[in-house]
């Protein structure tokens, strides 16, 4: 799915996938892969783990998984299926005491605190189920309760931002530099620019993207070297033929 405002539009199918993405090849130009269900009604069904499995089996990189994930057994299915980390999101605010039990059992390094935010003038608010129901939450408050109940690393992804291609919302990333875990910023990154912007700034850990993915055709390999260029501390893949 290609995702813009959270608004959805299909592309393709595992097939279309698999076709037009060696995951060997792809696997170079990237550190990490994260895979959502956005279904809005039943997630994680069986073609859904199933694809998984698909695409792990040509990815060396970590994979992270998640979407409707609100028990240790889909923890389970989702790890031998393939997935390195688990992504929690809307459990975080709704089942407090699974993501404790989940953290308890795998460890924090293992479950990615997923959150996405709207700017409301000066302030972000926070909404899960695919973007449709507003928590209570302030920003700064729902960090610290992710680190109180066992969450290892965030996803910030911006409602505003994504899907544009027009960069990261520069003032989120200012409204989490006091944050303690390790934060991936999504939503937004367009060219390799944006890419480099975010990594320069030492409070992100990492800079997620889909629209390079998606439909710029070398554009992550290319971006990659640029970001080499540009000395940005990140890993040297060598390359794959």
């Amino acid at each position: 799915m290609q995702s813009r405002n959270f608004r959805l539009q299909k592309v393709g199918d595992i097939n279309w996938l698999k076709k037009n993405y060696k995951f060997k090849r792809t696997s170079f130009s990237i550190d990490e892969l994260i895979i959502l269900d956005a279904s809005r009604e039943s997630k994680l069904s069986e073609q859904f783990l199933n694809d998984v499995e698909n695409l792990a089996m040509d990815c060396f990189i970590p994979i992270s998984v998640g979407g409707g994930v609100d028990s240790l057994e889909k923890c389970k299915n989702l790890f031998s299926k393939g997935a390195d980390k688990i992504v929690l999101n809307t459990v975080l605010e709704s089942d407090i005491d699974f993501v404790k039990e989940a953290s308890s059992y795998y460890g924090a390094q293992s479950l990615v605190g997923s959150i996405d935010v709207k700017r409301n003038d000066e302030e972000y608010l926070i909404f899960n189920r695919n973007g449709s129901s507003q928590i209570k939450f302030c920003l700064k408050d729902y960090l610290s309760h992710l680190e109180k109940i066992g969450i290892g690393e965030i996803y910030l992804n911006s409602i505003d931002q994504d899907g544009t291609g027009f960069g990261y919302d520069k003032n989120l990333i200012k409204a989490v530099e006091n944050n303690k875990l390790p934060l991936i910023i999504a939503g937004g990154a367009g060219n390799y620019s944006h890419l480099m912007s975010a990594l320069k700034n030492e409070k992100i850990y990492a800079a997620a993207t889909a629209n390079l993915f998606n439909f710029m055709g070398k554009g992550l390999a290319e971006a990659r070297q640029k970001l080499l260029e540009e000395n940005i501390n990140i890993s040297k893949w060598g390359s794959y033929d």
